[in-house]
């Protein structure tokens, strides 16, 4: 059986801004993907807006997507 990457995704729920940060008034994503073979990969990523209410729906529907191809480890 082949062993699949893990994405870690620890959701904190008083913190609605939870995997986002600003980068010069750019908002971006952060994640990590954990793969068999005990290695880790940081994902980094621009939202591509200045809105921090456009950038957590963009940033919730790319969780979605990412969740279709990967295991969430909690």
């Amino acid at each position: 059986m082949k062993r699949k990457a893990k994405l870690a995704l620890r959701v904190n729920h008083d913190n609605p801004n939870h995997h986002l940060w600003n980068n010069r008034g750019v908002w971006w994503c952060h994640l990590t993907v954990h793969k068999p073979d005990a290695t880790a990969e940081r994902l980094r990523f621009s939202l591509k807006t200045r809105d921090v209410d456009l950038a957590r729906e963009r940033r919730d529907r790319i969780f979605r997507q990412i969740a279709e191809h990967y295991e969430i480890a909690a």
